[in-house]
């Protein structure tokens, strides 16, 4: 295995769509896992902002200097965002775009990136990140 290389679990969603939202980044070799409430947001929108917070992350975990040497693996759920990120799909939602282009201006600083759809079923740790932080959000709201 490339010593090089970080794997990243990112998730998001949201309850509605648009609706509540937040998102779950989980770096099983540094065993931590992250979440963070978004506010409202859509589906897609919060699964963009996973990867984005997650290339930033890690950047700031490695630094700069290591950041340019590694190979990063984005696995998520969204077959979506992945298939657009990997520019097999084009983006229709033009709310999209701009995180789009914060993610194309993240991947520069590192080695390589890449975008891998993988089953809901292999993304359970950061699922339930987001889960529990949408959760922890329900009596602060009203």
């Amino acid at each position: 295995m490339n010593k090089n290389k970080i794997i990243a679990y990112c998730d998001g969603g949201s309850r509605g769509n648009p609706g509540l939202a937040a998102i779950g980044v989980y770096l099983p070799q540094l065993k931590k896992g992250y979440s963070k409430f978004l506010g409202t947001a859509t589906n897609n929108e919060a699964e963009y902002q996973a990867a984005i917070f997650a290339l930033k992350k890690i950047k700031h975990l490695i630094g700069g200097v290591k950041a340019e040497k590694a190979e990063i693996e984005v696995k998520m759920d969204s077959e979506l965002v992945v298939k657009q990120l990997n520019g097999e799909y084009k983006i229709k939602e033009k709310d999209l775009t701009p995180f789009f282009i914060e993610i194309w201006n993240l991947k520069q600083d590192f080695g390589k990136v890449n975008f891998i759809h993988i089953p809901r079923e292999e993304n359970k740790e950061a699922d339930k990140m987001v889960n529990k932080e949408l959760d922890s959000q329900n009596g602060k709201l009203f």
